[in-house]
């Protein structure tokens, strides 16, 4: 199985438990390193609708940047929050792993595993 996509940040323990457990089953992700190479505009917004859910779900309120940048300001318009997670990425909620047209922020890492039971018809 290689059509999944892992959204990765190698510093974080849950991103790195995520891929483990791909890996433990016989998956072989497109790795992609959102820091280094962020999202542009398409890619955000095809990601956001594959998870199902707002571009406000998707950000980390527990990262500096989400106070310095004013983020729990409800009345930022949601088209003002997905530029800044644009401009930000280390913001995004992760990880994230793809699988056709679903994809899940798999938090508790054992969350992947919703897909890798669909995808073999379990689910």
């Amino acid at each position: 199985m290689s059509d999944y996509t892992i959204y990765h940040n190698p510093n974080c323990s849950k991103s790195r438990a995520t891929l483990a457990l791909l890996e433990e089953n016989g998956v072989d992700p497109t790795i992609v390193y959102y820091l280094d190479n962020p999202l542009d505009e398409d890619q955000l917004r095809t990601l956001l609708s594959k998870l199902g859910i707002s571009v406000r779900e998707l950000i980390r309120k527990s990262e500096s940047a989400y106070d310095q940048l004013g983020l729990d300001d409800e009345t930022l318009s949601d088209a003002l929050v997905f530029d800044i997670l644009l401009e930000h990425p280390q913001l995004m909620q992760r990880p994230i792993v793809v699988h056709g047209d679903r994809a899940l922020i798999s938090r508790p890492p054992e969350r992947v595993l919703e897909l890798l039971d669909q995808a073999s018809g379990t689910a």
